[in-house]
């Protein structure tokens, strides 16, 4: 099968956004819509590349692209968001007793944090940014944790964060313990972020009984359709994510 080829975003007057469907070879045409986004004076844009269903594979060499071209400074801070087909993905932390128990095949990565599942219905994002001197890895993944707060809020689920653990949560309550919504595996090369955030819509959960989700046997995942008892796709994300991100993201992006 041939590789993906990613839309080449349009520079709009202050931000970019690109839309593809989810054909194996897509249009670079922007989305009709025009930019949805603003920028900070004397800050280069985020561009959003709305991806569609793109196998991993595909998406980490666009990644490491993207990447190659945000250090050479002749490339913008992008976020890649799109769905994956079914797959495993272990990050360097992950034991060999979190891997699935019926021997199916993991994608290892050069991530942090451990094993994760990813799939239709769950929002992956990956943000290619440069971080400011001196860089701060935590900081930043505090800033796409509270975006995805955020946009949970936004859509009526009660979450946040848990003290010592990455990601965002769902706290206990009499309908099961501590939930993990969204994942969080971020790596910084040469001040600039690869990897990303996986959030839950409207999942099949089933596929994280075969692990132990990101290395953590004491609590659970979810979806917002789960939390919520009615469906939240995707496409009811994107606005949000896009929105919530540009508001964290953009005021802390590196000068060109």
């Amino acid at each position: 099968m041939s590789p993906t080829r990613f839309c080449s975003p349009r520079a709009a007057s202050s931000s970019r956004r690109t839309s593809c469907s989810s054909a194996p070879r897509w249009s670079s045409s922007p989305t009709p819509t025009g930019p949805v986004l603003r920028s900070l004076e004397g800050v280069s844009p985020l561009t959003f590349v709305r991806a569609g269903l793109v196998p991993y594979d595909d998406a980490w060499v666009e990644q490491q692209r993207l990447h190659a071209a945000r250090v050479r400074g002749d490339g913008p801070d992008t976020v890649l968001l799109l769905e994956h087909p079914s797959v495993y993905t272990a990050g360097r932390r992950t034991a060999a007793d979190e891997r699935p128990i019926d021997g199916t095949p993991v994608v290892d990565v050069d991530r942090g944090g451990s094993i994760t599942w990813h799939g239709p219905g769950q929002l992956v994002g990956y943000p290619i940014v440069a971080l400011p001197d001196p860089v701060d890895v935590v900081a930043h993944v505090r800033r796409v944790e509270q975006a995805l707060i955020d946009v949970c809020a936004d859509v009526g689920v009660a979450a946040g964060r848990i003290d010592k653990r990455s990601g965002v949560w769902v706290s206990a309550d009499d309908t099961g313990p501590d939930r993990k919504v969204a994942a969080i595996g971020i790596r910084v090369s040469r001040g600039v972020t690869m990897h990303g955030f996986a959030l839950n819509a409207d999942a099949d959960m089933s596929h994280f009984d075969r692990i132990v989700p990101c290395g953590i046997r004491d609590a659970g995942v979810t979806s917002l359709s789960r939390e919520l008892g009615h469906p939240v796709g995707v496409p009811d994300l994107l606005d949000l994510v896009e929105r919530h991100l540009d508001k964290t993201l953009l005021p802390c992006a590196r000068v060109p």
